[in-house]
């Protein structure tokens, strides 16, 4: 009798253990369409081909509805990093199913709320057994769970603005996402039209003002903003002996205006005027098309200096 208590013994551990050692979820869907549609436009910064995934909306649908199946319990048997990996990617998914619902006709994600209600706050999402809201993943289940102290996920949650940190061109999984969140925070700092040293301040994105408290929160034993930046003085371009004074607290601390219109491949037509960048411009079009919308700008302008001149005269 004993010698098959053994097996049935070892049966019935690996029926108990086998179904939480062998939960995870296949992000493969979204990786094809983040790696189809994700276009870089400059360090640190990418565009998004709405206009391919709107055409192919089915595609996104299938991998939300993969998404939604997975119930709290099975969510909670994962590693943390899994849960963050999930989390992740249905907020930038959800995000890009949210555009669509009016794409082409906006300018920015901020169009598509109400009156009193942003658009983070609307509840569309079904996901872990609610309906939730952009807001309910980022704040509640991410920043707000206790599970994860995790700054850098600012940099891998996108709303789908040109101000954000980049969308990058693949799915977050469990076993990556720790490499992935370093290189997205790298990434974001290394662009200097929003990031960057002028003689004794440091200038940076409007995300590190408005979450600075998560910045300071203690990871890497970082307990102020400039412990923070000192970390990444690399990407932003720092000596070691410029990194240890903005670690000390030596450079005032300014932030970047954040740029809400979407983060489409595409300038809207209507949006081409004095107050989009011209460098955005050059990247956000190919080389010979960015350069003859530079030119046509400054003929434009010179035109209009000329005719206003001969007014005054």
């Amino acid at each position: 009798m004993k010698k098959y208590i053994a097996p049935l013994m070892l049966s019935l551990v690996m029926s108990i253990s086998m179904p939480v050692m062998a939960q995870s979820f296949d992000h493969q869907a979204w990786d094809d369409i983040v790696k189809k549609n994700v276009k870089p436009i400059g360090p640190g910064a990418t565009s998004f081909d709405y206009a391919n995934v709107h055409s192919k909306h089915h595609q996104l649908k299938t991998y939300l509805e993969q998404l939604s199946v997975i119930d709290q319990a099975t969510f909670d048997a994962w590693s943390t990093d899994e849960q963050l990996a999930f989390l992740i990617n249905a907020y930038n998914a959800f995000t890009v199913d949210l555009i669509l619902t009016k794409y082409p006709n906006l300018k920015s994600i901020r169009e598509l709320g109400g009156t009193f209600k942003s658009p983070w706050k609307k509840k569309f999402i079904p996901l872990l057994g609610q309906n939730i809201s952009l807001d309910t993943i980022e704040h509640d289940m991410i920043r707000g769970s206790g599970r994860y102290n995790e700054p850098r996920i600012h940099f891998a949650v996108n709303c789908a603005s040109i101000g954000c940190p980049p969308l990058i061109n693949e799915a977050f999984t469990g076993d990556t996402v720790d490499a992935q969140l370093e290189k997205a925070t790298q990434d974001f700092l290394t662009d200097r039209t929003r990031n960057f040293i002028n003689g004794d301040s440091v200038t940076v994105s409007k995300i590190f003002d408005w979450y600075r408290g998560d910045f300071e929160a203690g990871w890497r034993d970082a307990i102020d903003l400039g412990e923070f930046l000192a970390l990444y003085g690399d990407s932003l371009g720092l000596s070691a002996e410029q990194s240890e004074a903005l670690a000390a607290g030596e450079y005032d601390i300014k932030f970047s205006d954040y740029d809400w219109r979407l983060n489409d491949v595409m300038v809207p037509k209507d949006t081409v005027s004095a107050s989009i960048s011209p460098l955005w411009i050059a990247n956000i079009y190919p080389i010979n098309v960015g350069i003859g919308i530079l030119i046509l700008l400054g003929l434009s302008y010179g035109g209009w200096r000329l005719v206003k001149r001969r007014k005054s005269a």
